[in-house]
């Protein structure tokens, strides 16, 4: 059988496209190469992409022992530790997305709508009539106050207040593409001194894990069932041994939370923003659905708006947060997508690739939100969170905040974008967000209008 087709242009090269623009190389690419295609980087790996919704299914719906992922994030290790969820595979990984699923349904999840809105209309109130501001710092603020809130349960105080700043002294070193390109480099990760990447990174990680160990310390001695964090949650959970998680794995896989939490949110948010403001139909039907409610909307009703769920949904489509899908290694031969693959090979969803497929999406490159009221597409056709048991598992509760976030902004102020000038996807670590972090202008306060968001009362 035939080997898929190879990206021909040197390793080195591959990689410096992969760190710098991945998006525009993907396109190229599959241009060329077609539905899948391997593509060397560097000396580090040999991956092998796929935009055919056909073999993403073959992918996503194969025995879970078929493929490892956890091994392939090594990027991710020396930030989110050993017992990380997204570096785990085979039994504790199961063990681990089984402790950490209840808090992201049902109602434990419903019970932060709330304090979303309540965080992000505390940041409203400080935009002033005819100012101007960037909107991927301002949407940063809000989903970090929303974890910090919701996973801690910390709301003030002197350890909210310095984990809030090297948290975000962290993300965004982490979110340069210099940084990004230090993990393929050894020799960048090494501790040089407090001034050299790998120095400050491992510095900043300690300053962090002293807050978080201290935090963990102080809820296990005085350990309050009624509190409905995710922490506390976590610190009751047992496994089916009913063995509960260690100090080490829930360091581990708070951290995971926070940091896969945080940036990837506001990205999506950014860019949600961006494309409302650019497009006034879109604008004018979304404020339409949302002033349909009511001045005081249950919460709920307000994450099932059609409209609403659409927007966000081709907000996630065109720019997608994450542009692949987790890495699966083969752990025994097998045939995806028509071609052979040995043990060990590098598997790759494509997610961006797939998305702007045209006999899915016509017109890929429009931003154009009734195209899923007009059709339901399939699990292997719209995957911005991935798929399978490697499905971010905060992905309900990322489109139940990206939702109430959207509604209380347009609900309390009426924006305008700042600038004409257009905005291009860029590499943010591991994400691809706006070059510009969106300019906004307040023209007026909605507030006589829409007021506060409340939860009705049934």
């Amino acid at each position: 059988m035939n080997q898929p087709p190879a990206v021909t242009t040197p390793p080195l090269w591959n990689l410096l496209q992969w760190i710098i623009q991945p998006l525009d190389f993907l396109e190229r690419c599959t241009a060329r190469y077609g539905d899948c295609f391997s593509l060397k980087l560097g000396n580090v790996a040999t991956f092998n992409l796929f935009s055919d919704p056909q073999a993403i299914e073959q992918i996503f719906t194969a025995s879970p022992t078929q493929f490892d992922s956890g091994r392939a994030n090594g990027i991710l290790r020396r930030m989110l530790g050993d017992n990380s969820l997204l570096l785990l595979d085979g039994q504790r990984h199961k063990r681990h997305r089984q402790l950490l699923m209840p808090p992201f349904h049902g109602e434990r999840m419903r019970a932060y709508s709330e304090l979303i809105c309540q965080i992000t209309e505390a940041t409203t109130q400080a935009w002033q009539p005819n100012q101007t501001f960037v909107a991927r710092p301002a949407m940063q603020e809000i989903s970090l106050q929303v974890i910090l809130q919701a996973v801690f349960g910390l709301t003030e105080g002197a350890r909210y207040e310095e984990l809030k700043r090297r948290l975000k002294v962290m993300l965004e070193f982490t979110s340069s593409r210099f940084t990004f390109a230090t993990n393929f480099f050894p020799i960048l990760q090494r501790d040089l001194g407090e001034w050299s990447p790998g120095g400050r990174f491992i510095r900043l990680i300690q300053s962090i894990d002293e807050l978080l160990y201290a935090e963990i310390a102080d809820r296990r001695q005085q350990f309050d069932p009624n509190r409905s964090d995710i922490l506390t949650l976590l610190l009751s959970a047992r496994d089916e041994a009913g063995e509960p998680m260690s100090d080490l794995e829930l360091r581990d896989e708070l951290m995971t939370l926070l940091v896969a939490g945080h940036e990837t949110t506001a990205t999506a948010l950014s860019w949600a923003l961006y494309w409302i403001h650019s497009l006034p139909d879109v604008k004018a039907k979304l404020v339409e659905e949302l002033d349909s409610l009511g001045a005081e909307p249950d919460l709920n009703a307000i994450a099932k708006l059609p409209y609403l769920n659409a927007v966000c949904c081709e907000t996630l489509r065109i720019y997608p947060v994450g542009f692949i899908a987790q890495i699966r290694i083969a752990q025994t031969p097998c045939e995806v997508g028509g071609y052979p693959f040995k043990r060990d090979s590098l598997l790759i969803p494509a997610i961006y690739l797939t998305h702007h497929r045209p006999d899915l999406y016509p017109e890929p490159n429009q931003f154009r939100p009734e195209r899923f009221l007009e059709r339901q597409y399939t699990p292997y056709e719209f995957l911005p969170f991935g798929g399978s048991n490697r499905r971010c598992i905060g992905a309900a509760f990322a489109l139940f905040e990206m939702k109430l976030v959207l509604a209380t902004v347009l609900r309390r102020c009426d924006l305008a974008l700042a600038e004409s000038c257009p905005v291009a996807p860029v590499r943010r670590g591991v994400t691809i967000a706006p070059n510009s972090g969106i300019r906004l202008k307040l023209i007026s306060k909605r507030s006589e209008v829409a007021p506060s968001l409340e939860t009705a009362t049934a």
